[in-house]
């Protein structure tokens, strides 16, 4: 078959499952929004709230570098598809950093346990002291309060740092380069994650910050504390203030790419 007639076919293809699932439920366009389940992955669950930043070349990044270089090699009108070639740091957007990341063997991002990417969501919510203290941390006491409000932490649970940071992304005041040249947002004190490995068995810490560890750190204390041990971290959530501190479920959608350090995921929470 001609390559014109197979695109055709492709074509016709597509435009058939589209009229499909326009039928279907639609799906919310905005980072956060929340969006009835479809009964099939409800079980239970009443909403689904995207937990995931649209990034571009301008999204803010460790390093201050652009994260992902975007261009299009084919375009609808010429050629009848549209397809781009994609650069990117893995560590871009909102992004899961595997275990490999801060270790010499630790799990890879493509050997992360399926299980352990659908997970329990536990909120621990400091954006109160956040707005006071662009530095402040995570705590034991943090997690003790939690804990006392919420109940003890469940197996396999991510637990996640609310700060308010996430509505931060579109200026500089996300990385907020002070004027010792440092970063300055929140982020895990390595004491808290030492508390989760002992005493619990979360498999995951997220942030709605650019690092598990605070911006000022120097020595990446709460990475190599945790990463080492097969658990893995997310950065970078959005919509943490849509999601009840309990009792919500958590969705990775992390990449595969084999050997990787992390890369771009989608996330989502069934709530």
């Amino acid at each position: 078959m001609c390559d014109v007639c197979v695109m055709n076919a492709v074509r016709e293809q597509m435009l058939s499952r589209r009229d499909f699932f326009k039928t279907s439920a639609g799906a919310a366009a905005a980072v956060g929004s929340v969006v009835s389940a479809p009964s099939a992955m409800a079980a239970g669950h009443g909403g689904v709230v995207d937990m995931t930043h649209v990034y571009d070349e301008t999204f803010p990044t460790y390093f201050g570098a652009p994260g992902i270089e975007i261009n299009q090699a084919f375009n609808y009108k010429e050629n009848g598809f549209n397809l781009f070639n994609l650069a990117i740091n893995e560590h871009t957007g909102t992004h899961i950093d595997a275990p490999l990341h801060f270790s010499a063997d630790g799990q890879s991002v493509d050997e992360i346990p399926v299980a352990n990417l659908v997970v329990p969501l536990c909120v621990v919510d400091i954006a109160a002291k956040a707005e006071d203290n662009p530095d402040a941390q995570v705590t034991p006491d943090d997690l003790s309060a939690w804990i006392a409000a919420n109940g003890d932490i469940p197996d396999k649970a991510c637990v996640a740092m609310h700060s308010g940071w996430a509505g931060k992304t579109g200026c500089d005041d996300y990385r907020n380069v002070g004027a010792d040249e440092k970063m300055h947002f929140p982020g895990f004190h390595v004491e808290a994650a030492q508390m989760l490995m002992e005493q619990t068995g979360a498999v995951a810490i997220a942030v709605d910050t650019l690092s598990l560890d605070h911006g000022p750190s120097a020595d990446f204390a709460t990475h190599y504390a945790w990463l080492p041990t097969n658990r893995y971290g997310i950065e970078n959530l959005a919509g943490l203030d849509k999601v009840p501190d309990a009792g919500a479920k958590l969705v990775v959608g992390a990449g595969t790419h084999k050997g990787g350090s992390g890369g771009p995921c989608r996330v989502f929470v069934m709530v």
